[in-house]
């Protein structure tokens, strides 16, 4: 049997998302990383030159799939942000890699800048406000779908009672604080097309 470059490329990404998650970028060793990815510590290098790209391709594949699991609905904010807290609650992961990217990159990559824009230009051009506005209301609702996964359980259970229906009165929350945001930054209704 031949090698497969595109497994042991998918394995390194597999690998590091786990060590980047746990361990940061700044903690993160790629000996654990080709260890663990039963690959050659300089098949890192080859595939992706250093750690911090290799930090960047997991970010972005994280990010893409994160995407493709939930499409941007300008239209429809209030739902998009139940969906996105949804597949936020489901994906720990993937919210400690963006607080690692945040506390030990803050800067924005372009593809997040990208991204940002087009979706604050996408509920610009829905509801007719600027650029800006759009970006206000992206902004806040992001934080809201974020909330849940950012505080520590002790606090979000702070009544105690069931995970699940505490869960499930959260994303009612989620929904409704979108909703608030899209009347209240947005105007409501959608600009006719």
């Amino acid at each position: 049997m031949g090698y497969d470059s595109a497994a042991t490329r998918a394995r390194l990404l597999d690998a590091a998302l786990e060590e980047f998650v746990n361990h940061g970028l700044a903690g993160a060793r790629v000996d654990r990383i080709s260890v663990a990815a039963s690959a050659n510590k300089q098949a890192i290098y080859a595939y992706f030159g250093s750690k911090d790209a290799l930090f960047d391709a997991v970010l972005d594949d994280r990010l893409r799939d994160l995407a493709d699991l939930v499409p941007f609905t300008p239209a429809d904010l209030p739902g998009y942000t139940g969906v996105l807290f949804d597949q936020l609650v489901e994906d720990p992961g993937l919210v400690r890699l963006t607080q690692w990217k945040a506390l030990e990159r803050p800067g924005a990559a372009p593809a997040e800048l990208s991204a940002h824009t087009d979706k604050a230009d996408a509920l610009a051009a829905v509801y007719g406000v600027t650029r800006e506005t759009g970006m206000d209301a992206l902004m806040l609702t992001l934080g809201v779908a974020l909330a849940w996964s950012t505080t520590a359980p002790e606090i979000r259970h702070v009544d105690g009672g069931p995970e699940r229906r505490r869960r499930l009165r959260h994303r009612a929350a989620v929904v409704a604080a979108a909703e608030a945001i899209t009347a209240a930054v947005l105007g409501r209704a959608p600009h006719p097309a």
